[in-house]
């Protein structure tokens, strides 16, 4: 029997009316291209995992539904299914609105094996901070943004703060050392600016 979340049930079930045949086919093919998956929700929406990391996300938004794979940057692409923009994010297969928006069945779940795979060799992603972002140009990282868009009151205030204010959230985030780490610091940082509080209030006078 797959191990399955009742959280993703509610989830689902909250979902837009055309989102709701999307993710239940998507969550489907994860279990049936790897057995041994478990289920769980982070900032917010589905994920999926094995081998101790995350395989695959899923969301669901107003208009659409995304689908991404955590290591999409060392996967192979021999279908030519996975967005070239944004390839580290976590959408990959572009905006989903219905099931013919999907690869075909037998393609995605190669995909989702590979994804797998990798976890259970433990092939760790290349570290990201040797990549510097342009002088005077602000890098939100992918799940900061999604992050953010399941919390609209908080968005609103990390859009008003100054790019001082927003780099410091950013910097204190992406430093985290494990997943756990990095979880926390984002619910801490939307329970914070639903309060209108830089990453350094207490120490304002």
């Amino acid at each position: 029997m797959p191990t399955t979340d009742k959280r993703i049930d509610t989830y689902i079930n909250k979902a837009a009316p055309f989102a709701q045949p999307v993710l239940k086919h998507l969550r489907g093919l994860v279990h049936q291209a790897c057995p041994g998956v478990t289920e769980t929700i982070k900032w917010g929406f589905p994920h999926f995992e094995y081998s101790g990391e995350i395989v695959c996300s899923m969301a669901s938004f107003k208009q659409h539904c995304v689908f991404g794979f955590w290591k999409a940057a060392i996967m192979k692409d021999p279908d030519r299914v996975l967005t070239l923009f944004e390839k580290a994010s976590m959408g990959h297969l572009g905006r989903i609105t219905s099931k013919k928006d999907l690869p075909g069945d037998r393609i995605l779940k190669k995909y989702i094996k590979e994804a797998a795979a990798l976890n259970e060799a433990g092939v760790k992603l290349p570290s990201r901070t040797a990549a510097k972002p342009a002088a005077g140009s602000l890098e939100v990282p992918d799940y900061i943004k999604v992050a953010l868009k399941q919390n609209k009151k908080a968005a609103a205030v990390f859009e008003a703060f100054s790019p001082s204010h927003k780099k410091e959230y950013i910097q204190w985030i992406t430093e985290a050392k494990t997943e756990p780490t990095r979880e926390k610091r984002i619910n801490t940082m939307l329970e914070w600016l639903e309060e209108g509080k830089p990453m350094h209030w207490k120490y304002v006078k």
